[in-house]
């Protein structure tokens, strides 16, 4: 498969309840079996039609048709081949005479709703209630809420089928970092004709659960994408990995900038296990893209660093040194340090050696493990900065805690001087709290371009920006870095609060009268 089969298996859906005064609703689609027209997507529309208290029971594995009204009406929308040259579709809950697409309309048999129970394990124990995590919806469809609705999927058939196959593969090949598309239409069955089958890039950015059920990627997706594909890339092939459940939405009061996704190994197990229906459609889910684990590159190592109140991200530099920030050590002597290693998870303890003062623009820190690592991938110093080029930050942002450390990919896109050294670096990677003191890495190389000290927040809004972040370039860490690791004299840092007032007013952002 390329980009254009991407588009051609991606639909819109809508779900209309006749006679009624609610509200329709449309969503992307997958189409998993175009010569049937079999389609899957995100179940949670569909809940929103349904008598929870006489019908829904949260230990339920599947639905069938009856639990929904009689009057409920489902159409599923192609795109005109003229325009995208596909088999995308959209769902959306209410179609009248009045609305005029330029996309072929078919209705669609609701078959059956599954509950991917791998994913709803691993969801409750990933997304906490006391972290206050919100997805997209409507105004009060929170976690609590929505948590038993989200790991259900639906099957529906609609009544067109077209041409050739989609292939898919197996989640338990992907790793971190894998580049990936995403595959939707933004707004659902608004303008339809415009976004149907809108393409983003990005890359894995965790994954978690049985053979990754739980899928993070930083490749961008909007309201309505939801129930759209996620498919992996491999040269230039590329295979069905992952049904969209949300674009991401936030933590507490912090924008995250991820989007959740199901395995579809996983719904596809779920629905072999739950129902007959492996006989018609066995060729689907028997038969996965047959390709080898892609080879996603080692850039270098990265640890969670702990210190109590405060928690983010550290860069070893050597077997034993880490640059993390001074907001993260918070003022202690000592810090928890976990690293993270395959299936390995080491746990020290840190000594703080050094921590910039607070009037100091750089918000630095110099830890030393009391346990030698092993293998350690020591990282190259970048040389030089190239606004645009690609990026990667390593850290433990998003679910990183308890996953392991998240990659998000960006572009560098500045870098700001003062007297030929390059002294701020801003990136476009998603950065989330607990990313601090992450490294930022060129994609091509691996070299370490600088390490993560924060990410935007507009004071008067109270708002975060994920893709506006503010990094500490190497060119101000590797002097300090080289005199001690020859002289072993912490003075040698002394350097990063001994700054003039122009350095600091770059990193005020930008002077009295900034909001940020």
């Amino acid at each position: 498969m390329d980009v254009q089969d991407v588009e051609r298996c991606c639909c819109v859906l809508t779900l209309t309840e006749a006679f009624s005064a609610r509200a329709p609703v449309s969503f992307s689609a997958v189409v998993i079996h175009p010569s049937s027209g079999v389609v899957i997507c995100t179940g949670l529309p569909f809940f929103r039609f349904i008598d929870k208290k006489s019908s829904y029971d949260g230990e339920r594995r599947i639905l069938l048709r009856h639990n929904f009204p009689k009057n409920l009406q489902i159409s599923v929308s192609f795109p005109s081949r003229s325009h995208v040259e596909a088999n995308a579709c959209a769902v959306s809950e209410v179609c009248t005479p009045k609305r005029r697409y330029r996309t072929h309309e078919h209705e669609a048999e609701l078959l059956m709703l599954v509950n991917c129970v791998e994913f709803k394990k691993t969801f409750q124990a990933l997304f906490q209630k006391a972290d206050q995590w919100h997805f997209h919806g409507d105004e009060d469809d929170t976690l609590i809420q929505d948590a038993d609705y989200l790991s259900w999927f639906a099957v529906l058939k609609a009544n067109a089928s077209h041409s050739g196959a989609v292939s898919w593969r197996r989640s338990a090949s992907l790793r971190k970092g894998d580049p990936v598309f995403a595959c939707g239409s933004p707004f659902g069955s608004l303008c339809s004709d415009l976004f149907n089958g809108t393409v983003s890039r990005g890359i894995i950015s965790n994954l978690a659960g049985e053979d990754n059920t739980v899928i993070l990627t930083d490749a961008r997706c909007l309201p309505g994408t939801e129930g759209g594909g996620l498919f992996a890339m491999e040269d230039d092939s590329l295979h069905l990995v992952g049904v969209i459940v949300s674009p991401f939405g936030w933590k507490a009061n912090e924008w995250i900038g991820l989007t959740l996704v199901c395995s579809v190994h996983s719904i596809l197990r779920n629905l072999v296990q739950c129902s007959d229906l492996q006989d018609s459609l066995q060729d689907v889910w028997l038969h996965p893209a047959e390709t080898q684990k892609f080879h996603a590159g080692q850039y270098l190592d990265v640890c969670l660093v702990d210190s109590g109140q405060q928690w983010g991200s550290g860069v070893l530099v050597t077997s034993d040194l880490i640059l993390t920030c001074r907001h993260v050590v918070n003022g202690k002597s000592t810090v928890a340090l976990k690293f993270h290693h395959g299936d390995r998870v080491l746990d020290s303890v840190g000594d703080v050696l050094f921590s910039t003062k607070g009037s100091s623009p750089y918000d630095v820190a110099v830890v030393r493990s009391r346990d030698s690592i092993v293998d350690v991938v020591v990282p190259q110093m970048a040389h030089e900065f190239n606004t645009g080029e690609p990026v990667l930050v390593v850290g433990y942002g998003g679910l990183g805690r308890l996953c392991g450390p998240s990659l998000t990919c960006g572009i560098l896109s500045k870098a700001i001087s003062h007297q030929h050294l390059t002294i701020m670096l801003q990136t476009t990677c998603a950065v989330q709290a607990g990313a601090s003191g992450g490294a930022v890495v060129r994609a091509s190389t691996g070299e370490l371009l600088g390490i993560v000290s924060s990410n935007t927040r507009d004071l008067s809004s109270k708002v975060t920006y994920p893709h506006l972040n503010f990094c500490i370039p190497v060119s101000v860490l590797q002097g300090p870095l080289l005199h001690f690791s020859r002289q072993g004299d912490l003075n040698s840092f002394d350097v990063l609060n001994a700054t003039d007032e122009s350095v600091k007013r770059v990193w005020r952002l930008q002077g009295t009268h900034s909001k940020l």
